[in-house]
């Protein structure tokens, strides 16, 4: 009954489209793009997950479970899931205010949430949340990101660090004076390693000789991970005094956890809803957004975005069983996947299987890995995640625009995700219908054919509750000896109900002045809602008409 008259979207994961006439010569391809991607992903999932406040383990179990789960499960055929940059500051909070096993739960009830709004076909929804928005809380997010790296790579001796940006900034500047030298010097050399890297390595097109290929083969080997291997090196060596993942956490277990669920109750339910509304429209907003940019990069069928949400539920309700934190679509590993020649999810589980090997084998080796190291790497995430031309270029924009764009930035980086968000749409949908209330029009229209004592005016655009104050002034606009008035409706694409009501009440006012009312050329959708209400039962089906000329001054008396 429900599927009849609300049809659900089918779970069909992308995997199971493109196996069909998959070949040795694609899985080639996948692998190399998934080993690479893998590679990439080492470094940037333990960031990812010391910035929020939790463990380093906890961002690589996401990158191999949710990873994998999204590809083989998700709509698109390149998207690359794991923790992602725009979780940093959200994760973080909640585990300030919730407790870890708080945010585990808000992630699998976010989970569940995501598949039913893919399920229920609410993927395109997300594209209608303007794009000032979208800017301003990426730029806000990659601002918060940036501040949360200060402590580590400057080596500040400060335990915890407040969640509050104001409160941040404050104990920053009390703790300045225990700068650590060393690590300052680790981190802006790992920042300036991936920002020259590809830049300096990469070899010209067409080049030959070994140089050449020495140079194209070093361009195929990540930054990250060059800066991460280098600065490991260069601490060990010199034995500098920094702080490593094994001083903070105690090293990174080599094997994944087992499953285990957290302690649920509904109470503890109830007090995460905002937490879960976050990361669900986070996560949506971020896979979606991710998964457009990679159908614009390569030669391949556009994603589904619902079945994306459902993939994305299934890898958030599970990983937080496996100590997981909150995943989503990575647009650095997505990019890298599409460039690094992946045109199948396949790449994509490589990924995932390529982490996990690392992480059996080489677990003990991240012990020795600075934490301003990671946080340079960090540094480079935020520049390039945030979009800062655009506040160049506001100049060029009205100023709703330019005003939702730096009220969500702002709102981001003083308070949060979620009333930046809230906000940002109240005023994009504030200035939306202020913007069409002003291009309804009511305009006077020449009776020079018409008998006296009529009065024609043409209504354009949409009558809706924002532009009704312009009916509701008419009556104080009619000349004397005026006793018909004609609306001339041809030009009034769409009416609401409170459009509905303003002419019947122009209609009653009318009528004790004993002015009659006419509507002719009236559209389809505000005709339906005339008969629909009665109203033309109460005004007359003969004060309905086709067109001003085939009106007959009689009918109205």
């Amino acid at each position: 009954m429900v599927s009849s008259s609300f049809p659900l979207h089918p779970f069909k994961p992308r995997l199971s489209q493109t196996l069909a006439g998959y070949e040795r010569k694609h899985f080639l391809a996948d692998l190399g793009a998934g080993v690479t991607v893998g590679i990439v992903a080492l470094p940037l999932a333990m960031a990812f997950a010391i910035a929020s406040g939790v463990k380093p383990e906890a961002g690589l179990f996401t990158a191999i479970i949710a990873g994998f789960l999204v590809s083989a499960l998700g709509g698109s055929n390149v998207q690359i899931g794991g923790p992602a940059g725009a979780f940093i500051v959200i994760v973080y909070g909640i585990v300030e205010r919730y407790g870890l096993a708080n945010l585990l739960i808000a992630t699998s009830l976010a989970g569940v949430l995501l598949f039913v709004m893919g399920w229920l076909k609410l993927g395109a929804l997300v594209r209608y949340i303007p794009v000032s928005i979208v800017i301003g809380f990426t730029n806000g997010i990659a601002v918060l990101i940036g501040l949360s790296q200060v402590k580590d790579l400057l080596g500040l001796q400060i335990a915890k660090m407040p969640a509050d940006f104001f409160t941040q900034l404050s104990v920053l500047g009390a703790n300045i004076h225990s700068l650590n030298p060393w690590a300052l010097m680790l981190g802006m050399g790992c920042l300036a390693v991936v920002v020259i890297w590809p830049k300096s390595y990469a070899a010209p097109d067409g080049a030959t000789g070994w140089r050449h290929k020495t140079r194209q083969v070093a361009a195929q080997v990540p930054g990250t991970v060059i800066a991460l291997v280098g600065a490991t090196l260069v601490a060990q060596a010199f034995g500098l005094q920094v702080e490593t993942i094994g001083s903070k956490f105690g090293g990174i277990p080599q094997a994944l956890p087992a499953f285990a669920l957290p302690e649920f109750t509904w109470a503890t339910a109830k007090q995460l809803v905002i937490p879960t509304l976050t990361i669900a429209l986070l996560g949506a907003i971020e896979s979606l957004l991710c998964a457009r940019v990679a159908d614009n990069m390569a030669d391949i069928p556009r994603h589904d975005p619902n079945q994306e949400l459902m993939a994305q539920g299934v890898a958030n309700l599970v990983t937080p069983f496996f100590g997981g934190i909150p995943a989503t679509g990575t647009i650095a590993r997505t990019v890298t996947n599409v460039r690094a020649g992946g045109r199948t999810p396949i790449a994509g589980m490589v990924h995932a299987a390529t982490l996990l090997i690392i992480v059996l084998v080489a677990a003990p080796l991240a012990v020795h890995v600075p934490l301003a190291a990671l946080a340079g790497i960090l540094l480079f995430v935020a520049w390039n995640m945030g979009e800062w031309r655009e506040f160049a270029r506001l100049k060029h924009f009205l100023l709703p625009y330019r005003v939702v764009l730096v009220g969500t930035f702002v709102l981001t980086v003083v308070f949060d995700l979620t009333v930046a968000v809230e906000m940002g749409l109240i005023a994009a949908c504030g200035f939306f219908i202020y913007r069409m209330s002003t291009l309804f029009r009511v305009s006077p229209v020449s009776t020079a054919d018409l008998p006296p004592g009529v009065t024609v005016f043409e209504l354009y655009g949409s009558l809706f509750f924002g532009a009704v104050g312009k009916i509701e002034a008419l009556p104080g606009h009619l000349p004397d000896g005026c006793r018909v008035v004609v609306l001339e409706m041809h030009r009034l694409v769409s009416m609401d109900t409170s459009g509905l009501d303003a002419l019947e009440q122009l209609w009653h006012a009318l009528a004790k002045r004993e002015v009659a009312l006419v509507l002719a050329s009236v559209n389809e959708q505000p005709l339906g809602l005339i008969r629909r209400s009665g109203f033309e039962a109460k005004l007359g089906a003969d004060h309905i008409v086709p067109s001003v000329g085939e009106w007959t001054p009689g009918s109205t008396t």
